[in-house]
């Protein structure tokens, strides 16, 4: 979420459990992801979040779409867009566009916003990274599942995407994920920022580990 976006209406962000609960009739997989992401791998909440991603691939949009129902479904939009509401509605059995990647969601558009979907590209049964189409992962290991049954997106990609903004929120959520990562999960984030950002401050620590 822009760090400034309160002229788009107010949050009241949907926690994992109620994310979980809504999902559940969903016959296609999805992953909390964002800074949440991170804290259910490390099995406690380390911060306050302002909003809940969700992650869903863009080949199950119409599964997904439909399971929303009347919600107000809003498509963030590519630049150049109008800063003012930066959004388009994606409605009932539209297809969104390839350039759409993020969808702000809420139950009518008089209630704050419960969640993000994050929409995500996949080919040949793996999930390709938006930034770099070498950057893959097979779908099946895209993440992992608390033991309360919450879905969430594995740290190692969660990282990789908070890679290139850097905000302080994104350091502090590598700096604690970091000392859990295995060398599997080291190895790999490593492997993919060499790629993406092969300047990252980020892998001179990694290759520490």
């Amino acid at each position: 979420m822009a760090e400034d976006t309160h002229h788009l209406g107010a949050w009241r962000p949907w926690s994992p459990h109620e994310v979980a609960r809504f999902l559940a009739p969903l016959a296609a997989p999805w992953w909390i992801a964002g800074g949440w992401a991170i804290d259910l791998f490390l099995g406690r909440q380390t911060r306050e979040h302002e909003d809940t991603d969700v992650q869903v691939l863009r080949r199950d949009q119409y599964a997904v779409r439909a399971l929303f129902g009347a919600w107000n479904m809003e498509a963030a939009l590519p630049p150049p867009r109008d800063e003012s509401w930066p959004f388009r509605p994606w409605g009932p059995d539209e297809v969104l566009d390839p350039a759409i990647h993020d969808i702000w969601c809420r139950p009518a558009s008089t209630q704050p916003w419960a969640l993000q979907l994050m929409i995500a590209d996949t080919g040949g049964g793996k999930w390709v990274f938006r930034r770099t189409s070498r950057v893959t992962r097979p779908v099946a290991a895209l993440g992992s599942v608390t033991a309360d049954g919450i879905p969430y997106l594995a740290p190692e990609i969660q990282l990789l995407y908070k890679a290139k903004g850097r905000r302080p929120k994104d350091e502090a959520d590598f700096m604690r994920a970091l000392p859990m990562l295995d060398r599997v999960r080291r190895q790999w984030l490593w492997n993919a920022l060499t790629i993406a950002h092969p300047h990252h401050p980020w892998l001179e620590l990694l290759a520490d580990g």
